[in-house]
């Protein structure tokens, strides 16, 4: 064995460990074997948290692209595109309601999420914790390694599968549907401006609180 294929699978080997404490933290947050004895923003903090940590750890790169690539009008362009991610799901929700009987039932349940914890806890969590975490391990992290190890498009494609299917565990078409369609957009914008790291950062925090507290669809 090559020299250049044993250092792809070792850097193989550092991206999907990762991977596999994110599938084990998704199950934990949303299967309904766990998720009624959890409360699920806490949870998901706590796993924002292990994932950014890990990411920051084993990627000195992503810490340098952090440090280094921040831009003021990152912040209008996050807030931007949060905006029309929101109104993306606005008619994607409309759509799902006519095409899929079950739709309106299964997005309920989403929202259901929020029952019981402060809207302006949720709203701190997913500005500051969320949001960021998981730009930083999806796109920062693992989307990033896997370009290095493959080609850039087959590592967006890859991720964006993976982050999709992470949320299968709810047992909720809707839910996997809203994280294919968001980690998409998240990540062909990553693969287009790998630099625009804020940008998605900032993006999916503003998503994030505009879709679950301040606009709900």
């Amino acid at each position: 064995m090559s020299f250049g294929k044993v250092l792809k699978d070792k850097a193989l080997r550092r991206t999907l460990t990762p991977v596999g404490v994110a599938l084990l933290l998704w199950f934990v947050m949303f299967s309904p074997w766990t998720s009624p004895h959890l409360n699920f923003w806490l949870t998901m903090a706590l796993s924002g948290v292990i994932l950014s940590s890990l990411s920051l750890t084993l990627s000195p790169e992503l810490r340098t692209s952090l440090k280094e690539n921040f831009r003021p009008y990152d912040l209008l362009l996050g807030v931007a595109l949060g905006a029309l991610l929101w109104g993306i799901f606005w008619v994607g929700d409309k759509v799902a309601v006519w095409m899929f009987p079950f739709a309106d039932g299964e997005i309920g349940s989403i929202y259901s999420m929020r029952d019981g914890t402060s809207p302006l806890l949720i709203v701190v969590l997913l500005l500051f914790v969320v949001g960021p975490a998981e730009e930083i391990f999806w796109r920062g992290f693992v989307q990033e390694n896997l370009s290095k190890i493959g080609t850039p498009t087959l590592a967006f494609i890859v991720t964006t599968a993976i982050y999709a299917l992470c949320h299968i565990w709810g047992l909720n078409f809707m839910l996997i549907v809203a994280a294919a369609v968001a980690g998409g957009v998240w990540g062909l914008l990553y693969r287009l401006f790998p630099n625009r790291i804020w940008t998605l950062i900032i993006s999916h925090a503003v998503w994030d609180v505009a879709v679950f507290i301040i606009f709900p669809i």
